[in-house]
């Protein structure tokens, strides 16, 4: 896999390798800019595509390979 850069994450496809309650699609709709201009970027808000559900991750869990795939498989 390539290495994930924070800023180019942004509506970014991802697969849950392991979906829950048929969401298994989703899209990094927001990349959480941290309080401090100077902080690195630390969190994105990814969105189901099926149920528009939204929940806020750690960008660098994107890159385990057990639980994300990039793209949509």
């Amino acid at each position: 896999m390539n290495p994930l850069n924070p800023k180019k994450l942004l509506l970014s496809k991802w697969t849950a390798v392991t979906p829950v309650a048929k969401q298994k699609h989703f899209l990094v709709s927001r990349v959480i800019k941290p309080e401090m201009p100077t902080d690195p970027i630390e969190l994105v808000e990814i969105e189901s595509v099926f149920s528009k559900a939204t929940q806020v991750i750690a960008w660098r869990d994107l890159q385990d390979a057990e639980v994300w795939r990039q793209g949509w498989v």
